[in-house]
């Protein structure tokens, strides 16, 4: 079996992130809740995932690759599978080191992850929502080209 296929069904691979961020509540002198969209980035990064062999603990790491040189890339995030299922646990480490957990799902037929992450604070719900594209290996490319 080739290196790229072994990647075929598991999450490893190349992927383009998007993320929206949503606020719920409702205002002061209102009985209606209102949602709104407080931020949109459509394919803001490009990140490498890929299986840890280390004695850290993780089962995947997530780098940034879309800069054109970088000396180091850091590890940004790590993903750890539920038992038997396609939920994922994702920590998320911002630039000051700071983590958030995300729970993720992933479609293995489009090649898609998503996750979510909501806080609560003063009657309000802040929803983040992360989509993760498979750029790369796709299954159906690997699997046309094995069947020649």
């Amino acid at each position: 079996m080739a290196k790229d296929q072994t990647s075929i069904g598991t999450i490893e691979g190349i992927y383009s992130v998007s993320s929206i961020v949503t606020k719920k509540g409702k205002p002061v002198f209102s009985s209606r809740e209102k949602e709104k969209i407080m931020d949109r980035k459509e394919n803001y990064s490009k990140v490498a995932i890929m299986r840890d062999n280390s004695e850290a603990g993780r089962e995947y790491i997530e780098v940034v690759i879309e800069k054109d040189y970088q000396a180091h890339y850091p590890v940004y995030g790590e993903f750890s599978t539920m038992a038997e299922s396609n939920l994922l646990l994702y920590k998320h480490f911002d630039s000051k080191g700071r983590a958030s957990s995300f729970t993720f799902t992933y479609d293995k037929t489009k090649d898609i992850l998503e996750g979510i992450r909501t806080d609560n604070a003063n009657n309000r719900t802040i929803t983040y929502k992360l989509t993760y594209i498979k750029l790369a290996p796709k299954a159906t490319t690997m699997q046309s080209s094995s069947a020649r």
